[in-house]
C-alpha cells in the first residue's frame, strides 16, 4: 500500500503574496525564489537535530490552539536558536507571542505574520 511520507509543502493564499513573502524572508530568513516566490528547505538542515521531522496533526474544530489568528490553519517552522530568533523578530517590530514554552519535543514560540497567520517556531531538542 502507498502512503504519506512526510509534508511536501505548505500553500495558502495570501492577499499580497510579493508583500507577505517579503516579510517571511525579511522577518524569518524564508529563502524566496526571485523567479516564484515560493521557498524550498533541505529535509535535513545541518547542525539543527539528528532526526528532522515533520508533524502532520487534524486538531478540534473549536480549538484555540491557533488564537488569536482566526485563520483555520497554523504553520511550525523549525529554527535553530528560538532566543535569537524571538530577539530578532521584537527588534524588527513583529507581534511575538510573550509566551514561550519547552517540553520533550523542544522549545516553542509563537508570532503573527501580517495577515493574521499564527507562525509556531520550534527549536528542537539536541540530539
Amino acid at each position: 500500500m502507498e502512503r504519506v511520507v512526510g509534508i511536501g509543502g505548505i500553500f495558502f493564499k495570501a492577499s499580497n503574496k510579493k508583500a507577505l513573502g517579503e516579510w517571511y524572508r525579511d522577518n524569518l530568513g524564508v529563502p524566496l525564489e526571485e523567479d516564484w516566490g515560493g521557498a524550498v528547505f533541505p529535509w535535513k538542515v545541518e547542525g539543527l537535530c539528528e532526526s528532522p521531522y515533520t508533524v502532520w496533526s487534524p486538531f478540534a474544530a473549536d480549538t484555540t490552539y491557533f488564537a488569536p489568528s482566526e485563520k483555520p490553519f497554523m504553520i511550525n517552522m523549525l529554527v535553530r536558536d528560538l532566543e535569537a530568533m524571538r530577539t530578532q523578530l521584537l527588534a524588527n517590530g513583529c507581534d511575538v507571542d510573550e509566551r514561550v514554552e519547552e517540553n520533550e519535543f523542544g522549545k516553542f514560540g509563537w508570532v503573527m505574520d501580517p495577515e493574521g497567520n499564527r507562525i509556531e517556531l520550534l527549536q528542537p531538542p539536541s540530539d
